[in-house]
């Protein structure tokens, strides 16, 4: 058997000292962030995103190391960390996350691939790495320096914020504006980040780039210490003009919601896209968010796709529809408050590796 390692996305910042400690996985009750290795039980075809954000194949019988932590997606799975030493999990996100399965939405194919976990990852003192203990998160100030902040949300799952966030980037960045991109809220996955990337925005990063598997479960005062340390990131990276938010999942999700009613956090927010799958759940959103005192600067998501449901939306309310070529063309800049002209740059270029989350500035 091939006893090589396959380190995973949310295992990145795991020093390659580390060292495997057996005896701990009858004694150890898993903590969000612990770091295990697991032998893949059963495989069928799957695979598991590594530290670059690379696809590796996994196969029965292969080793990896992953962590420990919560899920709550509803196109696919809600889990959950052990609440007993164990050794059965699965992995739930393949990006590297460990759980147990608490429950599957129906029409998700497959199951989670079941894992049995054989170590826990010690560093040399002998102590559990935990990817999140390995950063420390600033206290929260509700600070942007001079950046704006735009938020993307939904009403669900695969509801378009991420597609909104990308073109909202990417039709900025066209009209000068330099833009930096934060999935602040989720499960650890490279997909994101990537795609706002390569459609333009100067910067992105993620919750995962501070040692986060996934944000399910993490209280409110830390949620807030880890926007801050993202939002200092991209300050101290590009200066970006903008910063645009992704909180993931629907505005009924709790940390999502939770979120959008704190007025420290929305102190720091100047303006709101909402995204849905169709007419009614922009209705539904609209109605939700302004009980928050909430007023969207913006509609878009799956349904800007069909001229008709665009057509109903409006028939509705007045607040501006875009589609992903108006905002691609810059149309929204007009809906997004206090945006004026974009300031003369010294900057012409900025390099940054969107899987690692770092950048770097390219003088003019």
């Amino acid at each position: 058997m091939n006893s090589r390692v396959k380190v995973s996305y949310t295992c990145a910042s795991v020093p390659t000292s580390y060292r495997m400690n057996p005896e701990l996985i009858n004694e150890r009750v898993p903590q969000a962030g612990d770091v295990g290795i697991f032998r893949v039980l059963a495989s069928d075809g799957k695979y598991l995103k590594d530290p670059r954000g690379a696809s590796q194949y996994l196969f029965t019988g292969d080793l990896i190391m992953a962590s420990y932590g919560p899920r709550y997606a509803t196109s696919q799975y809600e889990a959950h960390l052990p609440t007993a030493p164990t050794t059965e999990v699965a992995l739930v996100g393949r990006g590297g996350v460990v759980a147990q399965v608490h429950s599957q939405n129906d029409t998700h194919g497959g199951t989670a691939l079941p894992l049995q976990l054989v170590a826990f990852a010690t560093d040399k003192s002998g102590k559990v790495i935990n990817t999140r203990r390995q950063f420390t998160l600033p206290a929260f100030r509700a600070g942007t320096g001079d950046a704006q902040v735009i938020l993307s949300v939904g009403s669900s799952m695969d509801s378009g914020k991420t597609t909104t966030a990308a073109f909202a980037c990417g039709g900025l960045e066209r009209a000068g504006y330099t833009t930096a991109f934060i999935k602040l809220t989720g499960t650890a996955f490279p997909k994101d980040s990537q795609f706002v990337y390569d459609r333009g925005a100067s910067y992105v990063t993620d919750f995962s780039r501070a040692g986060y598997p996934t944000t399910f479960k993490t209280p409110q005062p830390e949620l807030l210490r880890l926007y801050q340390k993202l939002i200092d990131d991209c300050m101290a990276a590009v200066n970006p003009d903008i910063i645009v938010v992704e909180l993931a999942d629907g505005i009924l999700q709790g940390e999502t919601g939770r979120l959008l009613r704190d007025r420290d956090f929305m102190s720091t927010v100047s303006g709101v896209m909402l995204s849905c799958g169709d007419s009614l759940g922009i209705l539904s959103g609209l109605t939700t968010l302004r009980s928050w005192n909430i007023e969207p600067c913006l509609l878009s998501g799956l349904f800007s796709a069909s001229q008709l449901l665009i057509k109903e939306v409006k028939d509705h309310t007045h607040v501006p529809v875009m589609t992903l070529d108006n905002m691609l063309e810059g149309e929204m800049i007009g809906t997004l408050p206090g945006t004026t002209a974009p300031p003369a740059r010294a900057i012409d270029n900025v390099e940054t590796d969107p899987l690692t989350g770092n950048g770097s500035v390219v003088a003019a």
